[in-house]
């Protein structure tokens, strides 16, 4: 049965952001989680729709895809389906041809879980390693600390608390109270939570937007920041220690979050919130247009079937 690359629009979005959900394990590596679409979802349905790419076969959802940015494909993968050699073919094909729609030609990247077939094929084709990025996890199962201080989960009357932070926290931030409503108007926001944290002063220092991917599931921070004039206070760890909470709450058994390795301040702020820290996941890129072919050429010649040992 072929491999059937799809793009859902608006109306197939509800089907993409529950194979999303199945996809969340504990014991899988990092991934594209339901959280990624709902902060992406600030841009509107439309454009949300237009990002996603799925794979199916059979009618069964194998891979779905978010171009975040132009020139970045990050993938999730369905439990049983990271060695599967079809799909690491079709995925390779997919990422490689300019005209199937994926990514353009020019630089581009691709994220996916770490292990995953495709990141084989896709070096054998002369891709490179990208950016190193660190995951941490945080158990849930156990009770959680009181991150001392005043914690706001912010509704929509109260979105502007949360967007002033969230561009005090990051100097290229673009996130308005539009987009804020925007967001909460998605799917993936019926099992998620902003919240914000406050000093003795009563001065909003920090944020985080937390996402659900259903009870037993591991739950995402994404995005959490800490406003440029209150840094090296611990509200860090104060934030990120009540997103776990209210993760906890929202009934997901981990939480999970992921940040560039060399952003060190970040990596020690999740840890010292009783984050554990787990082996670093590298993109792949490709660097130059001739390249962009050169793995269809690999997956013809064969490289994976004789690495399977298939005639």
């Amino acid at each position: 049965m072929a491999i059937v690359l799809g793009q859902p629009g608006v109306d197939g979005l509800r089907d993409a952001v529950g194979a999303l959900r199945e996809c969340q394990r504990d014991e899988a590596p990092m991934q594209l989680h339901p959280g990624d679409l709902g902060w992406f979802w600030q841009f509107g349905a439309e454009a949300t729709g237009a990002a996603v790419r799925t794979w199916s076969r059979d009618g069964e959802f194998l891979a779905v895809g978010l171009l975040d940015g132009a020139r970045l494909l990050r993938l999730t993968t369905a439990p049983g389906a990271q060695r599967d050699e079809d799909l690491a073919q079709q995925l390779a094909r997919d990422v490689s041809e300019p005209e199937r729609g994926v990514l353009p030609a020019g630089k581009v990247s691709v994220e996916a879980p770490t292990g995953a077939l495709v990141h084989d094929l896709l070096f054998e084709a002369g891709w490179n390693a990208g950016e190193p990025w660190t995951p941490l996890r945080r158990d849930l199962t156990e009770p959680m600390p009181d991150p001392d201080v005043r914690i706001e989960v912010i509704g929509p009357e109260r979105a502007h608390v949360r967007t002033a932070v969230q561009r005090a926290s990051f100097d290229k931030s673009t996130f308005t109270d539009e987009r804020w409503h925007a967001m909460a108007a998605g799917l993936p926001y019926a099992d998620a939570r902003c919240l914000v944290a406050y000093d003795d002063q009563g001065n909003a220092v920090a944020a985080v937007t937390v996402w659900s991917a259903g009870p037993g599931k591991p739950g995402l921070l994404e995005p959490m920041g800490v406003h440029r004039e209150y840094r090296g206070h611990g509200y860090g760890k104060a934030i990120s220690v009540a997103a776990a909470a209210a993760l906890q709450k929202l009934g997901s058994s981990s939480a999970m979050v992921c940040t560039q390795s060399a952003n060190v301040g970040a990596v020690a702020t999740y840890k010292s919130a009783g984050f554990q820290q787990l082996p670093e996941r590298l993109d792949k890129y490709r660097d130059q247009n001739s390249r962009a072919r050169a793995v269809v050429a690999v997956v013809n010649n064969g490289i994976l079937n004789g690495r399977s040992g298939k005639d």
